[in-house]
């Protein structure tokens, strides 16, 4: 009867391993119509997914909002906290996307024009300029000139003209003209965050059927961090970013510097990628003003944007971050530039979040091991 079942249990073996060959042979072979069968399910399911970002994204807020409408002295205030709490951070939501729509997009994109249509006269005076300068000049033993011209060889165009631009633009409008996925999006998130306590008992509910009591703990445990990490590092990065937007706008304004709002929107942008945005975008700034309002306001330009990076990595940050994510910065660059590399701007952004989490797991289960080796140690003590 064994040696039955054991033939049994290895021709079911040989069985589930053919099927899992023909199965991984007809996906390969089948592979550009099972990824148009994806991106056809994704396209299907993207109103969807913006709904769960946008949820995701503005729950904190009404989080927040609930908990101050819940210690409010009327009833019927705090009876429907969750629901007034959702309502104003939409509310707010949307003016701060009307406000940019309509004053900071605008001149963005008008500066975006005029600073590709003026970079040719831009470079013949720049060029004029450094024909003028004596022989010992600082400026001719580096050979600005040739470097300006290698930099002059590098075609824009293929990333910033009005045709891309425009193309950028009508592929926002296609995207943004489906009336009926942003409707949808929105109803998602509303009730997502409506019923955000009931899916969430409903998810406990399903793992704890499924797993064992200290593996739902860890679940909850790992869950609830890595929310506080992404929160934590999202909004603390997009406020900072703000900040950093506004105050190099105003302060290159106040200077004089042309196309203020453009760079400093850019910087504020870039801000939002740990350690390489902040240079990379001043690195830009400064070769723009350059061309646009001379070598002295550039040097001047540069300076006070130090400064103000400066402000903002040791006062500003700190104090919105709050708790730090405890990283070494060693570590965010390794992230950065393997999350840029692989994924792109978003992975640069995202990069460092992701590694916080698996530092804290891996942190975990070397914790845990070692317990487990001492209390080894100390059984083996009290044996000998």
């Amino acid at each position: 009867m064994k040696e039955k079942k054991g033939g049994l249990t290895k021709w079911l073996y040989w069985f589930l391993f053919a099927v899992a060959v023909i199965t991984v042979y007809k996906t390969l072979d089948n592979f550009n119509d099972i990824l148009g069968w994806l991106n056809s399910l994704l396209e299907i399911l993207m109103p969807f997914l913006i709904g769960i970002l946008i949820a995701y994204l503005l729950y904190l807020p009404a989080k927040k909002m609930e908990q101050g409408l819940l210690k409010a002295k009327g009833k019927l205030i705090r009876k429907k906290a969750r629901v007034i709490s959702i309502f104003l951070t939409y509310v707010i939501a949307i003016l701060i996307l009307a406000i940019i729509i309509n004053f900071v997009l605008p001149t963005i994109i008008e500066s975006v024009i005029e600073l590709v249509n003026n970079l040719p006269g831009y470079y013949s005076s720049l060029t004029e300029t450094l024909d003028n300068l004596p022989e010992d000049s600082i400026w001719n033993q580096i050979n600005a000139k040739g470097i300006i011209q290698n930099i002059e060889q590098f075609d824009f165009s293929k990333f910033i003209n009005l045709e891309s631009l425009t193309g950028y633009a009508k592929g926002v409008i296609n995207m943004a003209g489906k009336v009926f996925d942003i409707f949808i999006s929105f109803v998602v998130s509303v009730y997502l965050l409506v019923e955000r306590t009931e899916i969430l008992n409903f998810i406990k509910k399903v793992v704890k059927a499924m797993v064992n009591k200290k593996t739902y703990e860890n679940i909850g445990k790992y869950f609830y961090q890595t929310n506080e990490i992404f929160f934590r590092f999202v909004f603390s990065q997009l406020l900072d970013g703000i900040i950093v937007g506004i105050l190099t706008s105003i302060a290159m304004s106040l200077m004089g510097v042309k196309y203020s709002v453009l760079l400093g929107f850019m910087i504020g942008l870039f801000n939002l990628i740990p350690y390489f945005g902040a240079i990379i975008a001043v690195g830009i700034a400064i070769l723009v003003t350059l061309f646009t309002g001379g070598l002295m306001q550039a040097i001047w330009m540069a300076i006070i944007i130090i400064i103000l990076q400066q402000i903002d990595a040791n006062i500003i940050n700190p104090k919105i971050v709050g708790n730090s994510l405890k990283i070494s910065p060693l570590l965010v660059i390794f992230a950065v530039t393997i999350g840029g590399a692989y994924f792109g701007v978003l992975g640069m952004f995202l990069a460092v979040p992701i590694v916080t989490v698996l530092k804290m797991i891996v942190n975990d289960y070397i914790d845990y091991k070692n317990q487990i080796k001492e209390k080894d140690k100390k059984i083996e003590i009290e044996e000998s």
